[in-house]
């Protein structure tokens, strides 16, 4: 425990006297440093989490959080798969899709297609209120109807406007492992926009039933796909779901679909992380820098404490005090001013741009057009604890040489 003498000591060395009005400054520096860092490092991280969080929402509004299919990728009852996944707690929604893979023309533009087979009504439900829909809607989706719903840029790439024919080509899969071709007109009804280049660029929606037809799959689906109330809950739902349908089904999830995505982000989050720590590396060093000068300044002092009774533990606590109150007013300083910067993000982002007169991310280089953030208590939990360590860990060296000094040594000459 620290004494309340050791504590008086302690804190009364922070202030500044004539003569060590140096040491103060580097002392001020510490702190400042110490607070800069821990803020940039919550407001960095904030940024990142709203990143994720918006590609995340983007990911998703084009397609669902995980999908059942069976063994062999091919759903034969897909109406009473669609009702066991939405019987299981936590899915809020489930609908069948049909994949596909080929080419789309119009006139001579040529592009790779990714083409999903919907049901327009069950697809409503799924995910219709996420899909940011620029022209038609998904009830234009008709069976019969031959209507497709292309991404924003891959219309632009084929030149069409609504009304404008296409023509897909699709690589049928035959008995014996071949494949032949099958060519199909359709007339495009909608555009949407997910804000991805992957969406945007390649995806294509038709009717389930004339995907299913093209496929030659008859009556059958390549899977079914679900929505979870919570998108985080969705790798255990589709664990579970597979687990009560048994062997002959098959799930995944889009932690696995877009694992590459997310785990990019992870990567950008630690790289920054250990970038922006050194800010709090070099404050910790400078307050190992200032101890040390605190006590060669303060040598006699020491001599006279431990000469009236001190032990030598007493003098570590007593720089302990003066190092740990330096970082620890830094780290809530930092903490403080790192959550009202996260929080108002969003705010102070705008007003910079105006002032400065430039824009950081412009709408015709990034999907995203303005710096989400999202501030989550468990980073701010977690840096405000290695802040805190660090800056602690930083007192140890200087109080451990004060506890050294021998009093004999040093006032021999006094």
């Amino acid at each position: 425990m620290i004494s309340s003498v050791e504590l008086f000591v302690g804190l009364r060395y922070l202030r500044a006297k004539r003569r060590t009005r140096f040491v103060s400054f580097i002392t001020l520096i510490s702190l400042l440093g110490v607070a800069l860092g821990v803020a940039a490092l919550i407001v960095i991280l904030s940024v990142m989490n709203g990143f994720e969080g918006e590609l995340r929402s983007r990911l998703l509004s084009m397609s669902a959080h995980g999908y059942v299919t069976g063994s062999q990728q091919i759903t034969k009852d897909w109406r009473s798969l669609v009702d066991d996944v939405v019987a299981e707690p936590g899915i809020a929604a489930a609908a069948p899709f049909v994949e596909m893979e080929g080419m789309i023309q119009s006139g001579r533009a040529l592009e790779a297609v990714l083409v999903h087979g919907v049901d327009p009504d069950l697809e409503q439900q799924l995910s219709g209120t996420l899909t940011n829909m620029l022209e038609g809607n998904l009830d234009v989706l008709q069976p019969g109807e031959r209507s497709i719903i292309l991404g924003r840029l891959l219309a632009l790439d084929l030149g069409v406007r609504i009304g404008d024919a296409v023509v897909i080509l699709i690589p049928r899969p035959v008995g014996d492992g071949t494949l032949e071709p099958v060519l199909e007109r359709f007339v495009l009804r909608g555009v949407f926009e997910a804000g991805l280049q992957d969406h945007d660029a390649s995806l294509a929606l038709v009717n389930a039933r004339e995907a299913a037809a093209i496929m030659g799959l008859g009556d059958e689906m390549s899977a079914v796909r679900f929505r979870a109330q919570d998108v985080m809950q969705a790798p255990l739902l589709a664990r579970s779901i597979a687990e009560r349908l048994g062997d002959d089904v098959v799930s995944s999830d889009w932690t696995v679909e877009n694992a590459s995505y997310f785990r990019a982000i992870r990567i950008e989050k630690m790289m920054m992380s250990l970038i922006l720590s050194l800010i709090i590396g070099v404050a910790a060093f400078n307050i190992v820098a200032s101890l040390v000068m605190v006590v060669t300044d303060k040598t006699n002092d020491i001599a006279v404490l431990r000469t009236l009774g001190m032990r030598s533990a007493g003098v570590v606590r007593v720089f302990f005090v003066q190092g740990a109150v330096i970082g620890w007013v830094g780290v809530f300083i930092g903490v403080l001013l790192g959550v009202v910067l996260a929080l108002n993000v969003p705010v102070i982002v705008p007003f910079l741009e105006q002032a400065l007169g430039f824009q950081i991310m412009p709408g015709d280089v990034y999907y995203v057009t303005r710096i989400p953030s999202e501030l989550e208590v468990a980073d701010v939990a977690t840096i405000s604890v290695a802040a805190f360590v660090l800056t602690s860990l930083a007192t140890l060296y200087p109080a451990r040489r004060a506890a050294l000094v021998n009093p004999a040594a040093a006032l021999r000459y006094e």
